[in-house]
């Protein structure tokens, strides 16, 4: 696999480096790599790669998290979660994250679930000839991860203050995932901080926005889906049990 990406870049093989190393050539390789096709072989390499990785990191079954009231709330790394689907907090290009080795969550669902996701999404943007609006979600198959799904929607990247504006938008990414679920005849949907971190929308009044927007779809829709708050970062933990708690 490092050999085929090496190739692609006019670069030397350097398979005398230590595995660890040779592993983060290749995630910052691929991070880099346009949506150009691959070859069964590469795929078939890639795949074996990725899935063992998947099994070595554990696959944490949705059924198994604490629900109430079709909610639940996990922290945790949303790429083990086995859930239908797991929505991606993406950009408007839809292409995931082109920056080596980024910590974002775009670049950690494209990085393990394998350059497929990049490629799909890169038909769906051609298709579309446009940016990504946001606040509206897309769906893609998702290949080396537990769940079935990515759904992909851009939230808003918030300015000096949150506005009337972001707070639609954000709305808006919860609904159109949830409501792309139910097209789909999903029954459980995991949801990342959308928005929070690099796209400067506070934690506290994100999660506010989130919580109420899956509420009140939970209540206007007659539709059996669970829904998972996944939270990394112990603050929004607390964020989040709050908000639950007292609604």
């Amino acid at each position: 696999m490092l050999s085929v990406l090496l190739e692609e870049r006019n670069e030397i093989a350097a398979f005398s480096y230590p595995y660890k190393v040779k592993r983060d050539l290749i995630w910052g390789y691929l991070n880099q790599r346009l949506p150009n096709p691959v070859s069964a072989r590469f795929l078939e390499i890639q795949d074996k790669l990725f899935w063992s990785e998947t099994l070595e990191n554990g696959i944490v079954d949705v059924a198994d998290i604490p629900c109430r009231d079709r909610i639940a709330l996990w922290q945790g790394d949303i790429t083990r979660l086995n859930a239908d689907a797991v929505v991606n907090a993406a950009n408007n290009r839809l292409l995931g994250c082109f920056i080596p080795h980024h910590k974002c969550i775009d670049n950690v669902i494209h990085s393990r679930a394998g350059v497929q996701v990049r490629l799909d999404c890169s038909k769906i943007m051609g298709a579309q000839g446009e940016k990504e609006p946001s606040g509206c979600a897309k769906i893609t198959r998702a290949y080396n991860l537990p769940s079935k799904y990515i759904i992909h929607t851009v939230g808003p990247m918030v300015g000096r203050k949150v506005t009337d504006e972001d707070r639609r938008v954000l709305r808006g990414c919860y609904i159109s995932s949830l409501n792309l679920a139910k097209e789909m005849r999903l029954e459980s949907i995991a949801f990342c901080c959308i928005s929070t971190g690099i796209f400067g929308f506070p934690n506290d009044e994100a999660a506010a926005v989130a919580v109420g927007a899956v509420k009140q779809w939970l209540m206007e829709n007659d539709y059996p889906i669970r829904v998972i708050f996944d939270v990394f970062l112990d603050k929004d933990l607390a964020i989040y049990r709050e908000i639950l708690d007292n609604v």
